[in-house]
């Protein structure tokens, strides 16, 4: 029995994840607030190249969810920037959480995915979303 218990205990010790340097991205521009590189404003000193217009839609799982966070979005839109190979995402702007015919609450965001000019902003890999 106690083999079965210490090999059980060591299987999930080998099989949780862990988390490593490697995981940890640092970018050279990083809104505070949200802990990525999406923006509501432009960024006037620095020269980007546009990649492209990034868009999401965050939907509430039930009626009694709260509508999502300026934390939720921002990180959907960093995860639509990172497809496009971007450095940041900018200008980005969302409304209030509306309910339609097939959600309790959804909230759109649109925003322009940018390429910094001077080198790669990021350094490290890039996390996936959980």
């Amino acid at each position: 029995m106690k083999k079965r218990v210490v090999a059980f205990a060591a299987m999930a010790i080998v099989m949780a994840p862990t988390a490593s340097a490697k995981d940890k991205v640092t970018y050279r521009l990083t809104n505070e607030d949200v802990g990525v590189p999406v923006f509501a404003t432009d960024l006037p000193n620095n020269p980007y190249t546009v990649l492209g217009e990034v868009t999401a839609k965050v939907r509430k799982a039930t009626v009694f969810s709260k509508p999502a966070s300026q934390e939720k979005i921002y990180r959907e839109m960093w995860e639509r920037g990172l497809k496009l190979g971007a450095d940041a995402v900018i200008k980005v702007n969302y409304g209030n959480s509306h309910v339609t015919a097939l959600s309790w609450g959804s909230t759109s965001a649109q925003g322009v995915a940018v390429k910094f000019n001077d080198g790669p902003n990021a350094v490290g890999t890039a996390k996936t979303a959980k």
